[in-house]
């Protein structure tokens, strides 16, 4: 299968590169806004340079593509209206469009928990501790976004939904609700602690460090975990328009992944509960 990844060298593209690269299942083309040079540890891959922005560029590298991985994107909360405006709103249109134009089956987008975000932001942050979760959210509960951001994601599921079913192609469309994927170095529960940590935001023995504790043994999403579930995705024969939550099966999760498991088939290995310590 021919696949063009777009935003290749984030914290969720890069875990497809670990972990599905090599796959003979899968040719990659990789479009990103800039190049990584041979080098660095994501170095060494045939990149298409290109602002997602940029309709000519994504309609030239999605010829002869099957499916699309679209993660390219504004990735923070606090960005504004501006912000978001060409790559998550103008982006989001250029790369179903190409995926009309050239036929391609599948489109995953790369969405958000901040599609759903003020359910945290209500209950935070007596939600980050114990197992005891007061609910699981599911891709039938109303949206409700936490910022620009969020909505920029809403909105892109929305018109994944439209395309889908208002023109032949895509064929199918995944809208992955992306809870918390890390770079490799802090790919475990203890990772945004530990990065706080490391940036001198606060100690170890703090409230802050327990809270990012409790809020990623819930939210985390292994990049192992991630690049299944795409995987499930991309090997999906079914139509139509789907919803699903990215996250790892946390005990304390308040994300859903049973309609995962049901319908793609998507079974993590991974458990934020396992762990009581960062890795030494």
């Amino acid at each position: 299968m021919d696949v063009l990844l777009t935003g290749t060298y984030g914290r969720c593209g890069t875990a497809l590169i670990d972990h599905l690269h090599d796959d003979p299942a899968y040719e990659f083309t990789h479009l990103n806004r800039s190049d990584r040079p041979d080098d660095h540890e994501y170095g060494g891959y045939e990149t298409v340079v290109a602002d997602i922005a940029d309709g000519e560029a994504v309609e030239s590298a999605s010829d002869g593509q099957d499916a699309m991985i679209h993660l390219a994107g504004y990735p923070y909360t606090d960005g504004t209206w501006t912000d978001i405006l060409e790559p998550n709103i103008l982006g989001m249109v250029n790369a179903l469009e190409a995926a009309r134009t050239h036929e391609l089956e599948t489109v995953v987008f790369g969405s958000t928990n901040h599609v759903m975000g003020m359910y945290e932001v209500e209950n935070a942050p007596e939600l980050y501790t114990g197992t005891d979760v007061p609910f699981r959210l599911s891709a039938g509960d109303p949206v409700r976004p936490d910022s620009y951001y969020g909505v920029s994601k809403s909105f892109g599921e929305d018109i994944g939904r439209y395309y889908v079913e208002n023109f032949e192609y895509p064929k199918r469309f995944h809208a992955i609700r992306i809870c918390s994927v890390r770079m490799p170095e802090y790919d475990h529960p203890y990772g945004d602690a530990e990065a706080g940590v490391d940036d001198g935001k606060f100690d170890r023995n703090s409230d802050e460090y327990a809270h990012q504790v409790g809020r990623m043994k819930a939210m985390w999403q292994s990049r192992r975990d991630f690049a299944h579930m795409i995987d499930c995705c991309l090997q999906d024969s079914g139509t139509g328009f789907e919803i699903f939550n990215g996250v790892s099966d946390n005990e304390r999760r308040w994300y859903s992944i049973e309609n995962a498991r049901e319908r793609i088939g998507y079974e993590p290995q991974d458990n934020g509960e396992s762990w009581n310590a960062p890795p030494e």
